[in-house]
């Protein structure tokens, strides 16, 4: 056999072993779970939230924490990136809460204390326990939806499914398979990705109002699948352009203000 055919099988080989170890790891990849252990709210710098263990409908234990909304405030259901644990977000949480506003902050399983191993199943089983722990206690119109990154599509996924007051998406994605395809382009990422969140086939059938803020120098998820997905979504919407920011920074660019704007208006 001739060296060029020998070169030819070795190549093909290893390309193989990629595409194995790319399927089998790609939930490491995706989830890149922190190594943080349960932290308790005041521990953590958030004296003013109760946490709760949720049961979720297959059997997980996940963890909120729950700010209570002052009379006549809306709650915000926050879902967190892929990279996040909530005692890392205090400061965020803080000034979210600033003006009375509640939160329900979600801990994915897997995160924070919470039981399980991450999925798209598993983590909309958990957004769905979440869900029904606020409606227990807030009207449905009072509740806005807020997912960054990776929890963008967690969040859409919610809001094409149940009724809530209205949704922010910060620095979200048509799918995740769309972001791994833009990296991973020699790699047939789209029949290999095992929790791909098709936030572009589900953000039609969400009817509230949408805010969308997205950072032009995002390297990690690029503004351009922030707008595609904002094209495709009905109105009433705003799009909130932050010159300047990137993908984990949008508070120094407004994003707060901008949410409490879009929330009270």
């Amino acid at each position: 056999m001739s060296i060029v055919k020998w070169i030819a099988i070795v190549l093909v080989t290893v390309y193989c072993a990629g595409l194995v170890v790319l399927y089998v790891r790609q939930r490491e990849m995706l989830f890149p779970i922190p190594p943080v252990g349960r932290t308790a709210p005041d521990a953590a710098g958030l004296p003013e939230a109760e946490e709760h263990v949720l049961t979720t409908s297959d059997g997980e234990q996940v963890i909120v924490w729950h700010v209570p909304a002052k009379p006549g405030r809306s709650v915000i259901l926050y879902f967190h990136g892929n990279g996040d644990f909530l005692a890392g977000r205090v400061s965020r949480f803080k000034a979210m809460t600033a003006d009375g506003t509640g939160l329900v902050a979600l801990s994915y399983r897997g995160y924070g204390g919470s039981s399980g191993m991450p999925s798209e199943q598993g983590l909309l089983r958990d957004a769905a326990a979440a869900y029904a722990f606020t409606t227990a206690r807030y009207a449905a119109e009072r509740i806005v939806a807020w997912g960054f990154s990776l929890g963008t599509g967690v969040a859409v996924a919610l809001a094409s499914e149940h009724r809530i007051g209205k949704l922010i998406l910060e620095a979200p994605y048509t799918s995740t398979a769309d972001i791994a395809a833009s990296s991973f382009w020699f790699v047939p990422v789209r029949l290999l990705m095992r929790d791909p969140f098709h936030s572009v086939q589900r953000i039609s059938r969400v009817t509230v109002p949408l805010l969308v803020m997205h950072g032009t120098n995002d390297l990690v998820i690029s503004i351009v699948f922030g707008e595609r997905l904002f094209a495709l979504a009905r109105e009433p919407k705003r799009f909130a352009r932050m010159e300047g920011g990137g993908h984990d920074n949008l508070d120094q660019y407004g994003a707060i203000e901008t949410a409490r704007g879009f929330i009270g208006g």
